[in-house]
């Protein structure tokens, strides 16, 4: 049981929320700024349903580093970081299979994209941030699109020709596209969660 007391004494300290908090928020930022704006690789419906997913794991996080100690505050943290990574796991499922379906033999009669999301709960992220949230892509596509008459500079054209074929962790063997890449991202967020989660229970069955 020694490994059990030192993952929940590990989940009532802030360094896991906060990880999880930099981990997920750093993401949104980094495809938002760096992907969308700076390569002009415009987010289909599913990558921002995806920015959602990693977002609401961040307010699960920033909610429990308030006091991970704190019954409450966990419960709702686990929540809604539970909520984020299942929601962005079924995502980047869908996802995964639009690529693989678009760029197979037969990539005529895909469904699953559109260009007006629907969010849980009704809530209108695509009117209160349509920069963030409005899908303007593909899903499957996820090439550079530049604009016409726009001046490249050196590092963005490296980086352009780089994802020309659409984004991969290693772009020159187009290994693990980006749905692939989530994917495992949201599996592991789950399965430490609920590691952390179920100790956590246990150690209070035992106190109790």
């Amino acid at each position: 049981m020694g490994i059990v007391n030192k993952i929940s004494s590990f989940q009532d300290s802030r360094f896991p929320w906060i990880l999880m908090i930099i981990v997920s928020a750093g993401l949104v930022l980094l495809a938002h700024s760096f992907f969308q704006h700076y390569l002009y690789m415009p987010p289909c419906e599913q990558c921002v349903y995806i920015r959602f997913a990693f977002l609401c794991m961040t307010l699960g996080g920033l909610i429990a580093v308030i006091n991970p100690k704190n019954l409450v505050l966990a419960f709702i943290g686990y929540v809604l970081a539970f909520w984020g990574a299942i929601q962005g796991i079924l995502y980047s499922v869908k996802l995964a299979k639009i690529h693989a379906a678009v760029h197979s033999d037969d990539p005529f009669g895909v469904q699953g994209c559109s260009t007006e999301p629907t969010y849980p709960f009704g809530l209108p992220l695509d009117k209160w941030a349509p920069d963030w949230f409005l899908p303007t892509g593909d899903c499957g596509y996820d090439n550079p699109m530049v604009p016409d008459g726009v001046e490249l500079s050196s590092i963005q054209s490296f980086f352009i020709n780089m994802y020309q074929d659409g984004w991969y962790l290693i772009p020159s063997k187009q290994f693990m596209s980006m749905a692939d890449g989530t994917l495992i991202g949201f599996g592991v967020c789950f399965l430490v969660l609920l590691a952390m989660f179920v100790c956590k229970v246990i150690t209070l069955v035992k106190k109790s």
